[in-house]
């Protein structure tokens, strides 16, 4: 049994300042990912080593050193970033989508192939896709030119698992609320970036064309949400008015190994690290 981790962590000098090292002594996730880390390489370094002796004192790894480390900073100060930390052994990795080339497109895309305790070898890719804004068409460009490249290195992947290779899981804030099960209010949000038709297609095109599983929609059922981002503004939180953006996509036979999620919605407001909770999967690998 493997424990995944994605999280947005909406800054995570800021996260650490509210106190997700709590969450961390109560959570050492096999492999968590992590997005919009938002830190220059010296900034994020201490932050992982607290992390890594957090690991350490709950047993999960023998020393801070063995949890390994994978990230990719953005070249746009203060955007973006992402990160993963393992516990697994780490045989390889890959940072960003050929063919992107822009400064706002770094910091998006890290790719770790982490080796199981039964010595299988699988790809997760840690993943966070341009936002957008349906008023500013440069913007949506950038997000839907991401979405293009992401469809090449998804049928690559399938490619790779459906011919007996290795199995693959795409874990992170995608920016997308794939249906109306996704979203407190479809109605209201239909011409707003997250919902347009036209993002909410790629995910279409994941699940079928290239044979992708939403692993926590397949395990949840037809149910609304569960939400795993919710606005800063107004009483979102509290209300339970969300976003599901944080998804897992998972290659058919590691999918069908999946067990159980959870999503750490925090008891308050108060209490949040990030305006994202984190979804964690157990797959028995």
């Amino acid at each position: 049994m493997i424990s995944i981790t994605t999280s947005n962590m909406n800054g995570i000098r800021a996260a650490a300042r509210k106190n997700v090292g709590a969450w961390v002594d109560a959570h050492t996730p096999d492999v968590w990912c992590m997005q919009e880390v938002r830190a220059p390489q010296d900034a994020l370094d201490p932050i992982f080593d607290d992390f890594a002796n957090r690991y350490a004192a709950a047993g999960a790894v023998e020393r801070p050193d063995v949890l390994r480390r994978v990230n990719e900073v953005c070249r746009v100060k203060g955007r973006a970033g992402v990160g993963l930390l393992s516990s697994l052994p780490v045989v390889e990795t890959r940072h960003g989508l050929p063919g992107l080339d822009e400064d706002v497109d770094s910091g998006r895309w890290i790719e770790a192939d982490v080796r199981t305790p039964e010595g299988y070898v699988i790809t997760v890719a840690c993943v966070y896709v341009h936002a957008g804004s349906a008023e500013d068409e440069t913007k949506m460009a950038q997000k839907y030119r991401f979405l293009d490249r992401m469809l090449v290195r998804l049928g690559q992947l399938q490619e790779e698992a459906a011919s007996g290779g290795r199995q693959a899981v795409l874990c992170g804030d995608f920016n997308i609320a794939h249906t109306p099960l996704d979203i407190k209010n479809a109605k209201g949000n239909v011409k707003h970036a997250g919902f347009l038709p036209e993002e909410r297609a790629y995910v279409d095109r994941w699940l079928g064309e290239y044979e992708f599983v939403d692993v926590m929609r397949d395990l949840a059922g037809d149910i609304q949400g569960p939400y795993t981002w919710w606005s800063q503004r107004g009483r979102a939180f509290d209300n339970n008015v969300g976003w599901r953006l944080d998804y897992q996509f998972a290659t058919p036979e590691l999918a069908e190994s999946a067990c159980g999620f959870v999503i750490d919605k925090a008891p308050t407001y108060e209490a949040r690290w990030s305006d994202h909770a984190p979804l964690t999967i157990s797959y028995a690998v």
